[in-house]
């Protein structure tokens, strides 16, 4: 791909990118496609990464555990504590990274 192609994705994935709450959030973990991004990698270039098909990049989240797809006791725990997150789809997945520090 071109580096224009690359950027106007990037812009893209980053206008599409919205805060929402666990509640919103619940019926995409419920159809299993919901998949958790660490807090210190940038949403938007892994978002970017699987759109792309990247897979050396992914397969090396997924590896160190800083990408996955959201399990049942992320589920529970978002449930308890009902945190807003940073979400953008890459379809088919939702990607998402809680925001932390939130009253």
């Amino acid at each position: 791909m071109h580096e224009e192609d690359d950027d106007l994705l990037r812009a893209k994935l980053n206008s599409e990118t919205a805060k929402i709450s666990w509640k919103e959030l619940e019926r995409h973990f419920a159809r299993g496609v919901v998949i958790r991004v660490a807090g210190e990698l940038d949403l938007i270039e892994v978002a970017f990464h699987m759109a792309r098909d990247d897979r050396t990049a992914v397969e090396r989240w997924l590896t160190e555990g800083s990408v996955a797809r959201a399990s049942e006791a992320d589920a529970r725990g978002w449930a308890e504590r009902t945190p807003s997150f940073w979400a953008v789809v890459a379809a088919p997945w939702v990607l998402v990274q809680e925001i932390r520090g939130e009253a």
